[in-house]
């Protein structure tokens, strides 16, 4: 007989078997354990179980921990007229965990009829879902209360589709500051991986733009923690406890006035209409602060379509626009300044002592470079100019010799210190930098130094410059007063839940421009004489003391008569007492502004500047002019000058 027949070897197999069995039934038990309590923890850490809720597991329920969301701050005009509110809504969501796989065909298909949303489309938004099963998946938003009711009360019939009571965003003004407050929208995947440390869900809405989005983390508030009892089908039955109340967001109050706004719209509508045009932008700020009173910029949009969920085909519409509305034509267009430009090398020349206060230079009806002539605009010159005097003409030869005098980089220079070429800092987003030519850039860009006609060509704001309205706005606040360059502000007070006011206003001063005082005020007077001699037609006239500088910027491709297509602007200031009862006594000569504005119109064409009749209605609503100083005649098309002016 072998050993390994002995008796004793058969012996031993059983006991061996049976302690393998009862090794396998502890750690299986123990497994099985953990997962249970786990489960009834709703989270991945397991948690002593209250002896209450255990009927409730018996029959099928379970205990979750889940978020509530926090209000959502509002919004307000600057003389805390409401902007936006919170309207209570219903959201419907699936909980992928709580839907079976194979009922998920059935539920989809039902979702679908009573929604109005495709299959395919609620099929596709759970299938990119980025956060755990767990997680509710919006299906839809601003559901119909009918509609919602008859989802909540067939939970059988729609296992894992839960209805909550939501808030959404409800824009009072509907398009007029959308560019401004911009809207709310779903999370997507790239938002919540960056925002989930921070305590986002992947079913929050956000601010999508506007001040919406700058100030998100302000507005969205904290949110808070509960404890829910859910049956089978996922169905909230009952809250057990809230272990940590929401805080509410805290609210916006806006340096905008909701009246300004209207009226800036009025006016830049009026000229877009008159002179059959789509695309312009009016932004108008307090030059002593930089507060930013109105900012409207056409073509816009609705936000409530976005906050209500827009359809695919009206998105798609806004995205083919040739006309950009989805830009902020205010801070994100940015185009050739033309010659208001000429502010930055007038100011230059005077400050580099590269032109004396009464010296004249020689307009002519062109300058000559090599075999290339550079012309006045009006094609004959104007004789020796002053500095106020060839500001006031726009004449471009003059402002050619300014710039021959300072040079590209003395140029850069000053426009920089006017804060062209860089961003204002202002608090909404896609602000545009602008470009300012220098020999080194050229260099960089295009391997080789600038051309001296380039030059010329910067010193009246065309060639590589480009400016957005905004730019050109500060730079004008910073000459009305006195050489201080704010940096612009939409939102004036961040305010508590309670009241508080948690972040009163305070102005914020990019830089005090490097040049002495009477450079500005040369160039305040220069200005206002760009207004008495009529350059602007009958904006002196007007009962009240303006001041300002148009200009005209080619661009594009030529038309067959050779004439390139030109956009217009105006920048101006009125100084303080500028309006007393039809008695204008203001004077620009002195740095006390009380409003600074500036008007762009894309690709105008037109007879006179576009800009400058906007500007001059916007003023005239401001004021309460009953008698109208409009020229429309002047918004007819034609391709009678383009270049300086």
């Amino acid at each position: 007989m072998s050993i390994l027949e002995t008796p004793l070897t058969h012996e031993r197999r059983p006991a061996r078997f049976v302690a393998f069995a009862l090794t396998a039934v502890l750690v299986l038990g123990g497994l099985t354990t953990r997962l249970f309590a786990m489960q009834l923890a709703g989270s991945p850490v397991s948690a002593p179980v209250p002896a209450a809720v255990l009927p409730a597991v018996e029959a099928g329920r379970r205990v979750m921990t889940e978020p509530v969301p926090s209000t959502r701050g509002l919004i307000y005009d600057r003389t805390k007229g409401l902007l936006v509110e919170n309207v209570p809504t219903f959201t419907v969501s699936v909980r992928p965990a709580d839907l079976p796989l194979t009922q998920r065909p059935q539920v989809v298909g039902r979702l679908a009829g009573l929604l109005d949303i495709s299959a395919t489309t609620i099929t596709e938004t759970l299938d990119g879902a980025t956060g755990s099963r767990f997680d509710p998946v919006p299906i839809a938003h601003d559901v119909p209360q009918q509609t919602a009711r008859l989802i909540s009360e067939d939970s059988l019939t729609l296992p894992g589709v839960e209805v909550a009571v939501e808030a959404r965003r409800d824009y009072l003004d509907g398009s007029l500051f959308t560019q401004l407050i911009g809207w709310t929208g779903s999370i997507d995947a790239a938002g919540y991986a960056s925002l989930k440390s921070q305590g986002y869900l992947p079913d929050d809405r956000i601010g999508k733009a506007g001040v919406e989005s700058v100030y998100e983390s302000t507005l969205r508030g904290t949110y808070g923690v509960r404890e829910v009892e859910k049956d089978g089908t996922g169905r909230t039955l009952r809250v057990l406890s809230t272990t940590t109340a929401p805080q509410a967001g805290n609210s916006l109050v806006l340096t905008i006035d909701a009246k300004e706004q209207r009226l800036a719209q009025q006016a830049l509508d009026w000229g877009l209409k008159k002179a059959g045009l789509k695309r312009g932008a009016i932004v108008v700020m307090n030059p002593q602060t930089g507060e930013i009173l109105a900012m409207v910029s056409q073509p816009t949009y609705d936000a409530n379509l976005f906050s209500r969920g827009i359809s695919t085909a009206d998105f798609q519409k806004l995205l083919a626009d040739k006309d950009l509305p989805l830009i902020n034509h205010a801070i994100g267009d940015i185009q050739p300044p033309g010659s208001t430009f000429k502010l930055v090398t007038g100011s230059g020349v005077l400050a580099d002592k590269k032109l004396g206060l009464t010296e004249t230079v020689l307009s002519k009806p062109y300058v000559q470079l090599g075999s290339s002539r550079f012309y006045e605009w009006n094609q004959r010159g104007w004789g020796p100019l002053d500095i106020k005097s060839g500001f006031a003409h726009s004449s471009d030869t003059f402002f050619y010799q300014l710039a021959q005098r300072l040079g590209i980089d003395r140029l850069a220079y000053w426009a920089g210190q006017y804060g062209f070429g860089q961003k204002t800092g202002i608090d909404l987003p896609g602000e545009a930098a602008g470009l300012i030519p220098t020999d080194q850039w050229k260099l960089d860009t295009f391997g080789q130094a600038i051309f001296p006609g380039e030059v010329l060509q910067a010193g009246i704001g065309q060639g590589y410059d480009l400016a957005t309205p905004l730019q050109l706005l500060n730079a004008y606040a910073a000459l009305a007063n006195g050489g201080t360059l704010y940096q612009p502000q939409v939102v004036r007070e961040i305010v508590s839940p309670d009241g508080t006011v948690v972040r009163p206003f305070t102005p914020k001063v990019i830089r005090k421009i490097a040049a002495p005082s009477w450079v500005f005020t040369t160039m305040r007077e220069a200005a206002r004489r760009v207004v008495t001699s009529r350059h602007t037609y009958n904006l002196a006239d007007l009962p009240i003391v303006v001041a300002g500088k148009t200009g005209t910027a080619e661009f594009g491709l030529r038309d067959k008569n050779g004439v390139l297509p030109y956009h217009n602007w105006f920048a101006g200031f009125i100084p303080k007492g500028a309006w007393k009862k039809d008695n204008p006594t203001g004077d620009v000569s002195k740095p006390d502004s009380e409003l600074a504005f500036a008007v762009f119109i894309y690709n105008s064409g037109t007879l006179g500047n576009t800009a400058t009749e906007v500007a001059k209605y916007y003023l005239q609503l401001h004021y309460g002019i009953t008698k109208d100083y409009r020229l429309p005649q002047l918004l007819k098309h034609t391709n009678f000058y383009a270049g300086g002016r």
